[in-house]
């Protein structure tokens, strides 16, 4: 009759999940999730390849519940606000798990890096958003400005660099005014390098151009 299984894969990265917010990447080993899971080393292969294969798992969890926190986020007809509702939520999911927040963004191997499928549901809301504030054509390069500047800003807080005092809460909040300022003017036509007309406008009836202020 086979032994019963004493652990499970939600077990072990449950486990390991805790153990990388407790000490941080370099003691997540399979030796320490199994005496977390109360198994034997080797018993963690039979689910997991190596500590490769665990970091990912341990990344998309990660992903997945940053992805859930932000889809939280309701429209509420009012993009602007929307945006800032969701930099929020960002910014509380770092500081809830940072070891698990900067391994979301961090560089490493191949086989540790969140799978694309698992990326793209997760962006899902700040692209939402983002091609409701900047336009569907500018949706990606929107989203992407936005998740730069919100974790530039939570990195260096969460390594305390901010070093010239200040309210940090004020200076989140006036950052996602100021993106989302910056982002609805892409809306804004802008005159044409070629004919110096605004897209979308027609030349005088008598066909001359128009002539430059004085």
């Amino acid at each position: 009759m086979p032994t019963p299984d004493r652990t499970s894969l939600a077990d072990i990265v449950a486990a390991a999940r805790q153990i990388l917010e407790s000490e941080g990447l370099p003691g997540l080993t399979m030796q320490a999730v199994a005496q977390r899971v109360g198994v034997r080393a080797p018993s963690l292969y039979k689910r997991v390849r190596n500590r490769d294969d665990l970091i990912r798992l341990v990344t998309e969890a990660a992903v997945n519940d940053l992805g859930e926190q932000l889809s939280t986020v309701a429209g509420s007809g009012d993009p602007g606000r929307d945006l800032a509702e969701l930099a929020h939520a960002f910014r509380a999911f770092a500081h809830a798990q940072p070891a698990g927040y900067h391994l979301i963004f961090a560089t490493g191997p191949a086989d540790t890096r969140p799978s694309l499928d698992i990326l793209t549901r997760a962006s899902a809301p700040a692209l939402r958003l983002a091609a409701e504030l900047a336009g569907p054509e500018h949706a990606l390069s929107a989203a992407r400005m936005f998740t730069a500047w919100a974790n530039g800003f939570i990195s260096m807080e969460l390594a305390g660099a901010f070093n010239l005092g200040g309210d940090l809460d004020e200076a989140f909040a006036f950052g996602i005014d100021r993106l989302t300022a910056a982002l609805t003017t892409l809306d804004t036509p802008r005159p044409s390098p070629d004919t110096g007309r605004t897209p979308g406008t027609t030349p005088p009836r008598d066909g001359r151009q128009p002539r430059p202020a004085e």
